[in-house]
């Protein structure tokens, strides 16, 4: 068994109090599936998935059933996923959730990619799960595609509507020789299999609409600690250090290529070899960074355009226009007039 493939420890709260409500014996559980009992006490902690996948089956098998992926889902909560959870509860649609799970997927798990896709009056979310090198077999068995895909769709309640449903759920896994019935029942859409990858499809329009508990610097601030967090735990992940890193300074000015290659202790020149060999650039990872603040800063009322382009790192108004405009076609000033219009048109 490989260990290579892990996910969060998070799961095992919503998991705990299943088998704590069927009266399954947690010790025994971890016993049989070869798990440290510590696990749960550490939130950051890491459980290999083929250890998980067994333990969610093994429930299954003793309950003598086939749901324990949409009873996990229903005692979900958004501290499972860490940071992440929370990032996403105050992110400003739904779709900026997704999205958000999408950049940190590695948070909760690096068994799969997730991708989000506009497709006409649609939103998918794509799962394409990873499969083990000496075999070819899927890292993620169908009962554990499931209880991702459930938790989301949970937590997508919280965010719209109790009464919020996907579209529809596809499964990248043949139809199973019992009931699917608790699918429809708790996703309450069509549910599809054989498919090449497990989506789920939402409506574009409803995934679009603002949340009215939607808070951008909150979700910054739990996106900083997701970003501390994936340096500690991709700690040769180079993209994710310098963004760390990037964050710590940026109200103060941007950082240049070279202060951040001294403090990594790497050459100039040996930075911008690996960030090539990871398709990227200091400079790309820079504007992603001051873009994605300078979105979710601009929809504050209380902060001006200047105070905006100096949080973001530029050393002058003249500078934030130009660059802003780059990214949307359009001045900061522009752009906020037409949030504001579009969210409260009687302001």
């Amino acid at each position: 068994m490989t260990n290579s493939f892990s996910t969060l420890s998070g799961w095992m709260i919503p998991l705990s109090r299943v088998m704590a409500q069927a009266d399954l014996c947690l010790s025994d559980a971890f016993a049989v599936c070869d798990i440290d009992p510590a696990i749960v006490k550490d939130q950051e902690s890491r459980i290999a998935a083929e250890k998980l996948s067994l333990l969610l089956n093994y429930c299954n098998d003793k309950l003598d059933r086939h749901d324990i992926s949409v009873l996990v889902a229903r005692e979900f909560r958004p501290g499972v996923f860490h940071a992440l959870g929370y990032a996403m509860m105050s992110s400003s649609s739904l779709k900026d959730a997704l999205a958000c799970i999408v950049q940190y997927k590695r948070v909760v798990s690096n068994s799969c990619s997730l991708e989000l896709v506009e497709a006409g009056d649609q939103l998918l979310l794509e799962m394409n799960v990873q499969t083990y090198e000496d075999t070819g077999r899927k890292v993620l068995d169908r009962q554990m595609t499931e209880t991702f895909l459930a938790t989301i769709v949970q937590l997508s309640r919280e965010l719209v509507s109790f009464d919020f449903n996907p579209q529809r759920l596809v499964l990248a896994f043949d139809a199973p020789d019992f009931s699917t019935t608790y699918l429809n029942e708790f996703f309450h859409c069509d549910v599809e299999f054989n498919a090449a990858k497990s989506t789920l499809v939402f409506d574009l329009a409803q995934a679009d609409t603002e949340l009215i508990g939607g808070n951008p610097l909150i979700t910054q601030v739990h996106q900083k600690m997701l970003d501390e967090f994936l340096s500690r735990i991709d700690k040769d992940d180079l993209t994710y250090v310098i963004k760390n890193k990037i964050y710590q300074v940026l109200p103060m000015g941007a950082p240049s290529q070279t202060e951040i290659a001294q403090q990594l202790g790497l050459s100039l020149r040996n930075l911008q070899r690996k960030l090539h060999d990871k398709d990227t650039s200091y400079k790309e990872i820079l504007e992603q960074i001051r873009k994605k603040l300078a979105m979710d800063y601009i929809k504050q009322r209380h902060l001006s355009l200047s105070e905006i382009g100096y949080l973001v790192g530029f050393s002058s108004v003249g500078n934030f226009n130009r660059a802003f405009k780059r990214w949307t076609n359009i001045t900061p000033g522009e752009y906020r007039h037409q949030h504001f219009d579009s969210v409260d048109p009687q302001r």
